[in-house]
């Protein structure tokens, strides 16, 4: 398992965390999303097949791209 932190500026309210969670775990190989509003970060653990290009990549397309 691996885990990874970005900050992401333009989460400001709970759509956005929600938005983010349900996007970011349905990729497969994502085992949990945690978003805050507050801080602005997201922290994700995951596995293969998922990778730090795939959840990028997924986070771009929602328009939730990492700074």
């Amino acid at each position: 398992m691996s885990k990874v932190t970005y900050t992401v500026p333009n989460i400001s309210c709970g759509h956005c965390v929600h938005t983010i969670k349900t996007e970011l775990s349905d990729l497969p190989g994502v085992a949990s999303v945690d978003a805050e509003i507050e801080s602005q970060r997201v922290e994700v653990t995951f596995d293969e097949p998922a990778t730090e290009d795939k959840i990028i990549a997924l986070m771009k397309e929602i328009n939730y791209a990492p700074a």
